[in-house]
């Protein structure tokens, strides 16, 4: 690495001398803009819109643009007497906990290398501040530029945090920020189920720009001379809408399925978070009141008094049979007695006689 700048951390009346390298760089593929036909560079020239020539730096200066097609023109000699430090110093103005310092207003990171007999002081310093779990809020002036940055500790090096003013960071204006969104607790329930199951530990270096490998294989076929073959990507076919709930529901058993995990609800036990969010959405769509009968069916529950009347009729019924019985057997047994005596011989005589 090459140092961009040097300088000095001012601690207190401690000075500790640093060097300054970029803690990033950009790993995106550059592109020349060239000449389709014979691969020639293509070059801007510097006009004037008003005159037509072409301008040298020499003879460009800054113009602030006041609307309406009018500019103020600023020289060398209007920003000579700007408060612009040129100490190339650090200054260390106060130290405060790392948590309140907003990961949005963080802009570029340089390490800070300690340079020639300034080790000892370098070492105590980060020592200090990694005892104290704060971070140094320090003003420093880089390419002529006066800006806000945080000193703290990254790998056993101190590590500079160039800052966005606070008046730099927009305020978001958004129409759904005055709606009265309500949330049910179910769905609050389902959508912590699944942040739970895809929680782990961050490991960046598992991630990779598959864009950028792509596009370096593509360069180096091109270097080799081989034929270039872009397979076909099947796009798929965008999803329907679905229930929000269907939908973190198959979210968290797809995150399970992936770490080889059982579906939540799978087995006996504990209420799962899943079924837990089921039990609320229940207990949420429940109106309160007595449960409504079933149309059509009878409450299966009697009392005492109903069942002695239900026994009271069995009993009419089996004295009605029997009765009913008897008469059919009476009926039977005149009808056999009756019947000899219409047949009797003795009696037709008689009338005959007479």
């Amino acid at each position: 690495m090459r140092a961009i700048w040097k300088g000095a951390v001012s601690f207190g009346l401690v000075s500790i001398g640093v060097k300054l390298y970029s803690a990033t760089e950009e790993k995106d593929i550059r592109f020349h803009q060239v000449h389709r036909d014979d691969g020639g560079r293509i070059r801007y020239k510097r006009t004037c819109q008003v005159c037509g020539e072409e301008v040298s730096y020499d003879d460009i200066a800054k113009g602030y643009d006041l609307g309406g097609g009018e500019l103020v023109i600023l020289t060398d000699d209007d920003f000579a007497d700007l408060p612009l430090s040129t100490s190339r110093a650090i200054d260390v103005l106060e130290f405060v906990p790392a948590e309140q310092v907003d990961p949005i207003l963080y802009n570029k990171a340089y390490f800070l290398e300690p340079e020639g007999t300034a080790t000892k002081p370098y070492v105590l310093l980060r020592n200090a501040l990694t005892d104290s779990e704060r971070v140094a809020v320090v003003k420093v002036a880089i390419r002529q530029r006066e800006q806000l940055a945080t000193l703290r500790v990254h790998q056993g090096v101190l590590l500079l945090n160039t800052m966005l003013w606070p008046d730099e960071i927009r305020t978001p204006e958004f129409g759904f920020l005055d709606e009265d969104l309500q949330v049910r607790p179910p769905e609050l329930a389902m959508a912590s189920s699944l942040i739970d199951s895809m929680a782990g530990d961050f490991q960046p270096d598992v991630f990779t720009d598959d864009y950028r490998t792509a596009l370096q294989e593509v360069i180096d076929a091109k270097v080799e001379g081989r034929e270039v073959v872009q397979p076909e990507e099947v796009e798929e076919a965008p999803a329907a809408a679905v229930d929000l709930m269907a939908a973190l529901k198959a979210s968290v058993e797809r995150a399970q399925a992936a770490r080889g995990e059982k579906p939540a609800g799978s087995g006996a036990g504990e209420p799962t978070p899943i079924s837990a969010a089921r039990s609320a959405q229940r207990k949420a769509a429940e109106q309160p009141g007595p449960p409504k009968k079933a149309a059509g069916k009878k409450s299966e529950k009697t009392t005492p008094a109903e069942k002695e009347k239900a026994e009271e009729k069995k009993a009419d019924k089996k004295t009605a049979g029997k009765k009913t019985a008897t008469k059919t057997t009476a009926k039977k047994d005149e009808g056999q007695r009756t019947e000899p005596a219409k047949k009797t011989p003795a009696r037709k005589g008689a009338r005959k006689t007479a």
